[in-house]
């Protein structure tokens, strides 16, 4: 692995990394400690007590520049970088992941267009995973670096040979809700199998709740508002749902364009609230 970054690689269960790595089925990248939990429970979840199945973290950045109060308020941000790490190991250990790499970037980093080191550390990390699945955040977040996170991973992708990429890519919500995205173009993520665990995987990131932040209550309540307004006719089939939008024709079409992906989006969107509004004006 490339160790030029500090990249750091973690092992809850003590098996050794290349096989920790290559068993890995469910993959999430995420620019920040607490995106993984916030973002891609549903891989969690789906992998968590079973033997034939392992998730995956990849964290990109090293946390540094988060909002903190409380006890943290006073906290520089090398000692952000230490507790947040700490937190992150925490979770994988709770969540029995298969493997979680802490690649210890500057948001800088992420959201330069010029650096490929990035880039080429995510591409060698997926190719030794070799995952069915990634979660990464999606093209309408409204975080310069979780926009630089996925950007980066689609380019990432587009390294490999086609026979080494993911069967699905799914971009997961963080700073910004999907639920404007049109009904049957959103990928429904039921999460409510644990709820134990998906309250606690996210309590445990006391620098950033205690600091200011409800990222607990919010995540989950968003959950709860996801499966309760999802359909407005019908009685609700799961209590916790994640939405996330489909990003695997981007990393299997190469020359497929990212803005026109996402413009067409908004574009359907836009076109199904004029349709609305016309049949009864």
């Amino acid at each position: 692995m490339n160790q030029e970054k500090k990249t750091e690689i973690f092992i809850p269960d003590g098996l050794e990394e290349k096989l920790a790595i290559k068993r890995t089925t469910h993959l999430a990248i995420g620019a920040h400690q607490d995106d993984l939990e916030i973002m891609a429970y549903h891989g969690i979840e789906a992998c968590f007590q079973r033997d034939d199945k392992y998730f995956m973290g990849i964290v990109v950045t090293n946390g540094s520049g988060s909002a903190r109060d409380n006890i943290y308020k006073n906290y520089t941000n090398e000692d952000m970088i230490k507790v947040r790490r700490k937190e992150q190991i925490k979770a994988a250990i709770m969540g029995e992941y298969g493997a979680l790499a802490l690649l210890n970037y500057k948001s800088s980093d992420v959201k330069s267009k010029e650096n490929e080191t990035v880039v080429k550390e995510l591409a060698e990390l997926i190719e030794s995973a070799n995952p069915e699945v990634i979660y990464t955040h999606n093209l309408a977040d409204k975080h310069d670096t979780h926009i630089g996170v996925v950007l980066k991973t689609i380019k990432a992708i587009r390294m490999l040979p086609k026979d080494k990429r993911p069967k699905k890519v799914y971009g997961c919500e963080v700073w910004r809700n999907l639920d404007w995205v049109n009904d049957d173009e959103k990928v429904l993520l039921d999460v409510s199998r644990h709820p134990n665990l998906a309250a606690s995987l996210v309590e445990i990131f006391d620098s950033q709740i205690i600091g200011g932040k409800r990222y607990d209550a919010a995540t989950l309540g968003r959950r709860l508002g996801n499966a309760t307004f999802n359909a407005s006719h019908e009685v609700d089939e799961t209590n916790a749902l994640t939405y996330a939008i489909d990003l695997t024709p981007l990393c299997t079409d190469d020359d497929a364009d990212v803005l026109e992906f996402i413009s067409s989006y908004i574009e359907r969107f836009k076109a199904d609230v004029i349709s609305k509004i016309r049949k009864i004006i």
